[in-house]
């Protein structure tokens, strides 16, 4: 990089100077690149959103405003919209995003502020190597040993906790001892559960890698006040971390709203407005897609595009929502 000094124009050699600074050709080469590589992201993006609305165009026209309020799925039968799994979408992620929050937080804490450094880099290893796990992988543990487990636990929170309307599970008996827990399987519980632990160590990475670039001399001064290593992490190292566990959070949930195997082979799919967390059956708009692909007429398929374009805006939404937040944290500035 070359700094050059020039005189302005119309000034003489005794008037004010601007510096100009030449980058230099390995410079100027990887800023266009990084903007070609910036621009062709953000086209790919356009042209994933466009051929989504070209294909679900059919099925909008006809629909309306209805697609966003219709409960039941019959696109054959011109009754179709994504009220139900719209709603079934939105709950397993929040359920997800909540289990998952706490546990990504208390990882990375420990990983970065307690953990010995000579177990440290395997943490952080089991950590990542988690996030590669398929998801399918999860939806058949879940499927197969998880949801047993839980039942129990559900009928508990149901029986003591039915009063509030989240928790309220039709049919149900808590006085029967003997009462089948079938109504209890394939919930949005379970389901949001699984798909936490899909999420939580991508939102465990993340934080972590945020929590471990807090100012070392912050961390200093609050040790030679007098603080202990709790205090020190809450006066120096949460509020530094701030932006990096919203957009961890973010990330995570959007995730689970796109989460498709994992909530597929766990619920039972139902296409009615399902408050209820621990009761049988819910659905979502990855799962939908995944259940009808295969059987879907020419406007059965657009109207599928349709509900995925729904999702793809969705997660725009909230991906935007984060780096627009992130951004305004000291974190968020300190990265850029």
């Amino acid at each position: 990089m070359t700094t050059h000094i020039e005189e302005r124009p119309g000034e003489g050699s005794e008037g004010p100077r601007r510096l100009y600074v030449d980058p230099g050709l390995p410079d100027r080469i990887f800023r266009g690149v990084a903007r070609s590589g910036g621009g062709f992201v953000l086209a790919v993006m356009l042209l994933v959103g466009g051929f989504l609305l070209y294909r679900a165009w059919q099925a909008l026209s006809r629909a309306g405003w209805s697609f966003l309020t219709t409960e039941t799925w019959e696109p054959d039968a011109g009754r179709f919209g994504i009220a139900a799994v719209l709603v079934g979408t939105v709950l397993i992620a929040l359920v997800a995003i909540l289990v998952a929050v706490p546990l990504a937080v208390g990882g990375a804490l420990y990983i970065s502020e307690y953990a010995p450094p000579r177990i440290r880099q395997t943490l952080i290893g089991v950590v990542d190597l988690m996030a590669a796990v398929p998801s399918v992988v999860y939806g058949l543990w879940g499927l197969f040993f998880f949801q047993n487990q839980v039942l129990g636990t559900a009928r508990w929170i149901s029986t003591y906790f039915g009063w509030i309307p989240f928790f309220t599970v039709d049919g149900a008996d808590p006085r029967d001892p003997l009462a089948n827990a079938t109504v209890y399987a394939s919930s949005t519980l379970i389901a949001g559960i699984v798909v936490a632990l899909m999420v939580a160590p991508i939102v465990c990475s993340v934080m972590r890698e945020v929590f471990s670039q807090a100012p070392v001399g912050e961390r200093e001064g609050a040790y030679a006040l007098g603080a202990t290593r709790w205090g020190m992490i809450r006066s120096v190292v949460l509020p530094f971390g701030k932006g990096g566990m919203i957009g961890g959070t973010m990330l995570g949930l959007g995730r689970a709203l796109g989460e498709t195997i994992g909530v597929y082979l766990v619920i039972s799919p139902i296409f009615d407005i399902q408050w209820h967390v621990l009761q049988s059956g819910t659905s979502s708009i990855s799962s939908l897609i995944a259940l009808r692909y295969g059987e879907a007429s020419e406007f059965g398929m657009s109207a599928l595009m349709a509900a995925g374009l729904a999702l793809f805006l969705m997660t725009l939404v909230v991906n935007f929502a984060a780096s627009s937040i992130v951004a305004r944290s000291r974190s968020g500035a300190a990265s850029e």
